[in-house]
């Protein structure tokens, strides 16, 4: 196993670990286990776990997780702010650069692709949208639906149309506002050359558990979550009447127990409802690895010991 002083090496030689996997794949547990063993900083990239609101139900690491390593970026925005790629990708790079400067090794590890796309890619300096139009674009959704305005949307920019589906509210209002307050498709945009790339060398980490176990931790954790106090939380988060069109209010479980909390759906239902809805999106975080990802090291077993020692030898060989 690497020492010290290889880690040492790889650090001074701009390595980032990049751990990307499904949620419930083991990842974060990975990445603290990796931590303690290296003098490692922990790094989130997990849109939902940015967000103060919800540790529970976005499966935050807790107090005595956080205690045992270094970690940034978990729960540091709150739930009324809408998070973007490019705030993720700006606090990411200053905590990479904190940690090298300690003489720590960064690990990135998260499920959000686009986080990773932009860490090792950059983005197109695509320009804010103005509030009044992002809020438009809302309500025009609200009124339209998903399908009506996807077809709207396909009149401005039809690449992104087609790439994405009806049940995409969050990026059709993105690309639809883009357009709107440019005058050029957010495709146009992302054709220019692209800025911010986390700079150093990433040593990418897929966890991809085989897909009938994943599924059984998922449906596992899920009602672990309704007894650990996911419903506290989400009385606390309905408590103060959000717009539930920011991205908190539409991480998986909310939408469910609120209808529960009302009398409208049985607990049962709740939670059969919402541990679907995450195996449904742990699939395709699983696409998007394979297709995207582009791991040198792709772990499909929770064998911790013989997991980091495979990647303490690509790190030695590194230094």
């Amino acid at each position: 196993m690497a020492d010290h002083s290889e880690i040492a090496r790889a650090t001074a030689a701009g390595t980032v670990l990049m751990i990307c996997g499904p949620t419930a794949a083991g990842k974060s547990g990975l990445a603290l286990a990796l931590a303690e063993r290296c003098g490692g900083v922990i790094i989130n990239a997990d849109s939902m776990q940015l967000y103060s609101d919800l540790r529970i139900l976005t499966a935050r690491p807790d107090d005595a997780q956080m205690a045992r390593a270094r970690h940034c970026l978990y729960g540091v925005i709150d739930g009324a702010e809408r998070a973007s790629v490019a705030a993720w990708l700006a606090m990411a790079a200053d905590a990479v650069s904190a940690a090298r400067q300690d003489g720590a090794l960064p690990i990135i590890v998260g499920g959000t692709g686009l986080y990773f796309h932009a860490a090792i890619h950059g983005m197109a300096p695509i320009p804010d949208v103005p509030s009044e139009i992002h809020a438009a674009c809302v309500r025009q959704h609200a009124y339209q639906g998903g399908a009506a305005f996807r077809a709207a949307l396909a009149e401005h920019d039809p690449i992104t149309a087609e790439r994405l589906h009806d049940g995409d509210s969050q990026r059709l209002v993105r690309a639809m506002g883009v357009v709107l307050a440019t005058g050029r498709p957010l495709s146009g945009w992302q054709q220019d050359p692209h800025q911010g790339a986390i700079q150093g060398r990433p040593l990418r980490i897929a966890v991809m558990p085989p897909r009938d176990d994943l599924y059984r931790t998922i449906n596992d954790r899920f009602a672990a979550m309704m007894t650990q106090g996911a419903e506290d939380e989400v009385s606390a988060l309905a408590a103060r009447g959000l717009d539930p069109s920011l991205p908190v209010m539409k991480a998986i479980g909310v939408r469910e127990i609120m209808a529960m909390q009302e009398g409208h759906m049985p607990e049962s239902l709740a939670v059969e409802t919402a541990s679907r809805d995450s195996r449904r999106y742990a699939k395709r975080q699983m696409t998007w690895i394979r297709n995207n990802f582009d791991a040198e090291i792709t772990l499909s077993k929770q064998q911790l010991e013989r997991n980091i020692q495979e990647i303490f030898a690509i790190l030695s060989k590194r230094g």
